[in-house]
């Protein structure tokens, strides 16, 4: 079985086919290019709510971020180890301050 191979209910019968294979491609490509991109990366994994499945945060030295959605905290844990970036439960964890820091100071450039 492959990353991303669970599919919602509700997705099954209201995406295109293959639209699956699209948006797994595009969120592997997107959290690699990040990586790649960024010095210092680490994996913060959030566990599904009532509303959201498990996401994906990663987040570089300086702060800045990416979110994504992943099928489940294993998937979240094998993109991590391909990225060769550590990973976090983040109700375990926490975020980092520096993520913290690097909002609020996108916040002040935005006012």
């Amino acid at each position: 079985m492959g990353l991303f191979s669970r599919k919602s209910r509700s997705a099954r019968g209201s995406a295109p086919q293959g639209a699956g294979k699209d948006a797994k491609a595009e969120t592997i490509a997107h959290l690699r290019s990040f990586v790649d991109a960024h010095t210092g990366c680490e994996a913060f994994i959030e566990p599904p709510t009532r509303v959201t499945q498990t996401t994906m945060v990663i987040v570089a030295d300086t702060g800045e971020w990416t979110r994504r959605r992943v099928p489940d905290e294993a998937t979240a844990r094998k993109l991590a180890q391909q990225f060769s970036v550590p990973a976090f439960d983040v109700n375990l964890s926490g975020y980092p301050s520096r993520m913290r820091e690097w909002n609020e100071k996108q916040r002040k450039n935005l006012g």
